[in-house]
């Protein structure tokens, strides 16, 4: 019996643990081998709650952003200080990470659909199709939020809040809504090199010798009876280094981080 329990999503736990140990051994070297992932904040992993809790991050690649954290909170978890050495803190993952991730990427081939049984929360973009902007941007589906609701109730969830890879980009009123509605610990998260280290997708490695950076902080203090919708969006874009304040102290890093992928994109072609 204890083989075919399922999560509340109906996946059967047995097959989720097993895929979570195969992908993250296949991935392993990627941050700690080909590139190295350099953390902060470990500590704060291990002081969570096991349920209700929000990570909010920017966004960098579709897959490795994520791939990741699955490997940080993991190592965290299980003692580890900053660092993931020694994957076998795989042989016994936490069971309850989710990610929201869009429909139309995770139903984007074979790869995507196996690596969506291991904790995604597939939901509709509302303001974007196939890569583009939408001008008539279609009413939120009820269903998306109520399985992000049922996720919080069952552990931890992962969202980047921007919905696209696209740097200081605005955060989505919709993560505000959740975090105002549901009021989970919210976790924020800041990465960087992953841009550098993959494709856009986070499947193939395009450099090798990136130093990627993963940052936890503290998580952020909300009044949710009191703080109003744009003030969490706000307080979002702080906690992730993408207002657009950040724009005017860090102007060379970006312009650095530009011409690096324009070289790359030269290379590749």
């Amino acid at each position: 019996m204890g083989l075919l329990k399922r999560n509340p999503f109906g996946h059967i736990l047995f097959i989720k643990k097993w895929l979570i140990r195969i992908f993250g051994t296949i991935t392993h070297r990627r941050y700690r081998g080909f590139n190295e992932l350099q953390i902060e904040g470990s500590e704060i992993i291990r002081n969570l709650p096991d349920t209700n809790v929000l990570f909010i991050s920017n966004h960098q690649t579709y897959f490795a952003d994520v791939v990741a954290m699955f490997h940080v909170f993991n190592a965290s978890l299980s003692g580890r200080d900053d660092t993931i050495k020694n994957v076998c803190y795989l042989w016994q993952p936490k069971m309850n990470i989710y990610y929201v991730a869009a429909k139309e990427t995770m139903q984007a081939g074979l790869l995507p659909r196996i690596m969506a049984y291991a904790g995604a929360i597939s939901v509709e973009r509302t303001w974007r199709a196939k890569g583009v902007d939408v001008q008539e941007k279609k009413d939120i589906n009820p269903d998306d939020t109520e399985n992000i609701k049922i996720a919080l109730h069952d552990g931890w969830v992962i969202t980047f809040p921007q919905g696209t890879t696209k740097s200081f980009k605005p955060v989505r009123k919709g993560t505000a809504h959740i975090i105002k509605l549901h009021r989970p610990i919210v976790v924020p998260i800041v990465i960087d090199g992953f841009r550098r280290s993959f494709d856009k997708k986070g499947l193939r490695m395009k450099k090798k010798g990136i130093l990627q950076s993963f940052i936890i902080k503290e998580p952020l203090d909300i009044d949710y009876d009191n703080d109003t919708i744009e003030e969490i969006v706000e307080k979002v874009e702080y906690a992730i280094e993408q207002h657009p304040s950040f724009l005017k102290v860090i102007p060379s890093e970006i312009i650095k981080e530009q011409e690096e992928l324009n070289r790359l994109r030269k290379w590749e072609y």
